[in-house]
């Protein structure tokens, strides 16, 4: 039995060393380091491989990484130069483009958006270019590209250069861009509607036209004239033009003079929501001798500056955007009986000139208007702006809304007995005179018998008795919220932007009110004094009142009380700014309105 065992075991042993050797002479014929096509092939379109090409690559990136696999003596530099129809080069730091672009003989499409080139020369660019994409660049000048342009471009974009205005309407003909199909404009600084139109309507084959973002594009009746001049245009803006829109705007560029008309900006301002009772945030004692304090609100707004502006109001305002006050500087601080009446007389809404560092916008407020829950600023104000440029800027940088809150403290003036004879100017001359005196009296006392007479009288001591005056601290100011509001939606082309500011829910510090420790002393001088003052007594007796409505509201409504303070308000403002248009030819044409 161990002699048939070994037997077989030895059998396969011999067999096992046999395919050993067959292994191991294969791995001699295939060196580790190549690979068949097909693996390579494989490892190139499978998305997990080392090897595999990005997913923002087209397809003639994928055919030329197989072909230099299948067929690898192909790949050469004229070859790899001419394969290429379309080379994008997006924020790549490139500030030139130089000779070595001739170097692409069938080259169709060259995008070079988010650059820094300044200057263009059409010398090294292939002739076969179609497409020339140079948004985000800092080009200034068409010159260089056109001397000569290239003769087969369809399309042409130039947007996001800020550089270049009107001054380069003469580059925009069908002499350099004879089949020019489509043009980007967006964004720069032309001014000049009626100039363009004229250079534009040579481009017999310009079917697709971008230029929102320049300051022509905010005339009322930019697209109606832009349409109704180009008749063979399909698409202005991104947007296709209809049939009905194109004859609603017919006739329109007959008469130029209607662009004329400046530019309007409507501002409206709505309710405030969400600011928090003053009153209980402070303990304000009810004497003869306690101040008196008001508060107001506002909201405040930034526009461009307007040429139409009277600027009568020289009020310098310096307010902190922290939650800390802020102090007016007016040169002469309202103080007297006419401080306490200006408290009820609101301010109009002329621009405040701010300690800014642009001069190019001014501050605008709505008026004054006292605490309540639901604050209505109803306001509503229309912009007329003649300077389109700096009305393009006003719009890409956005405008600041702020609420503010206005607190006046007026302190009662006190009249002393010896300045009510000065009035008389009589001095102490009168104190010799103690016979006149008398006789007064005896007159007084004839009079008092007459009761028409005596009315007559009292009412003439009626007016003649000091009314109480005040005297006005400065106002204090404080920003009790702002925020940043973008505008540049209206530059793109609408006509309506309404937002809801929302400052966040404001956190107000309750002061301890020491009603009960005054009480306590009150009561202590009445055992003392048992004749107590007038004055003394009405604020204790109000300060007892109030206390006890609020403690029976606590108690009446403890559910409702809770849910107001889990459910805070957050300061908010409504705001709205919009850009009239005309919506048709009749519009317009029915009552024209040209500026003088």
């Amino acid at each position: 039995n161990k002699s048939c065992f070994s037997q077989r075991k030895a059998k396969a042993a011999w067999c096992f060393g046999q395919r050993q050797v067959s292994s191991g002479l294969c791995d001699e014929l295939i060196p580790p380091t190549e690979e068949t096509v097909e693996a390579l092939t494989e490892l190139l379109r499978s998305p997990g491989s080392p090897w595999a090409l990005p997913p923002d690559c087209n397809s003639e990136d994928e055919q030329l990484r197989e072909l230099a696999v299948q067929t690898p003596q192909v790949i050469q530099d004229s070859f790899i130069f001419s394969y290429f129809k379309s080379l994008r080069l997006v924020n790549k730091g490139v500030n030139e483009i130089d000779a070595n672009l001739l170097k692409f003989p069938n080259l169709e499409e060259l995008i070079l958006s988010v650059n820094h080139i300044s200057k263009i020369n059409s010398t090294n660019l292939p002739p076969t270019l179609k497409v020339l994409e140079l948004c985000g660049n800092e080009v200034d000048s068409l010159k260089d590209l056109c001397t000569p342009p290239p003769p087969e471009l369809q399309h042409l974009g130039l947007g996001h250069n800020c550089r270049l205005g009107s001054s380069q309407e003469d580059y925009l003909t069908d002499a350099f861009w004879p089949k020019l199909i489509s043009l980007d404009l967006s964004y720069n600084n032309f001014t000049d509607l009626l100039g363009l139109l004229f250079k534009l309507r040579t481009l017999k084959k310009l079917r697709v036209l971008v230029l929102q973002g320049n300051p022509l594009a905010l005339m009322p009746g930019y697209r109606c004239f832009t349409i109704d001049s180009l008749p063979k245009l399909c698409a202005l803006d991104d947007v296709n033009i209809t049939p009905d829109e194109r004859h609603w705007f017919l006739g329109v560029s007959s008469n130029p003079a209607l662009l004329q008309q400046d530019v309007e900006m409507v501002v409206t301002i709505g309710k405030i929501r969400g600011i928090p009772n003053p009153v209980l945030s402070e303990d304000l004692e009810s004497s003869p001798e306690s101040p008196m304090v008001t508060y107001s609100y506002y909201v405040t707004y930034e526009f461009a500056k307007d040429e139409k502006i009277d600027d009568r109001d020289n009020t310098k305002v310096t307010a902190s955007q922290n939650p800390g006050p802020a102090v007016l500087d007016t040169e002469s601080p309202p103080t007297g009986p006419e401080a306490a009446a200006s408290n009820e007389v609101t301010t109009p809404d002329v621009p405040m000139k701010l300690d800014l560092p642009s001069e190019t916008v001014s501050v605008y407020s709505t008026l004054r208007k006292p605490w309540t829950e639901t604050i209505e600023c109803e306001y509503r104000k229309e912009h007329v702006a003649k300077d389109l440029v700096a009305l393009k800027a006003y719009l890409l940088a956005g405008t600041t809304v702020a609420v503010v809150e206005e607190k006046i403290v007026s302190w009662p003036v006190i009249v002393t007995p010896v300045e009510t004879p000065s009035k008389k100017g009589k001095g102490k001359a009168e104190k010799g005179k103690p016979e006149k005196g008398k006789k007064e009296k005896g007159k007084e006392e004839k009079e008092k018998g007459k009761p028409k007479e005596a009315g007559k009288g009292s009412n003439k001591k009626k007016k003649k008795s000091p009314s109480p005056e005040f005297q006005s601290d400065p106002p204090i100011l404080k920003t009790l919220g702002s925020g940043h509001v973008n505008l540049q939606s209206l530059l793109a082309g609408e006509s309506l932007l309404t937002i809801v500011c929302d400052f966040g829910v404001l956190i107000t510090e309750l002061r301890p009110q020491p009603s009960a420790v005054k009480e306590k002393d009150g009561k202590k001088g009445k055992n003392k004094d048992k004749k107590p003052k007038s004055g003394s007594g009405s604020a204790l007796n109000r300060k007892a009142l109030l206390s006890a409505k609020g403690k029976g509201k606590k108690q009446e409504s403890p559910r409702g009380a809770d849910s107001q303070t889990s459910q805070p308000v957050p300061l908010s403002v409504e705001f709205q700014i919009q850009r009239p248009k005309w919506e048709s030819a009749s519009q317009v044409l029915a009552k024209p309105k040209v500026s003088t």
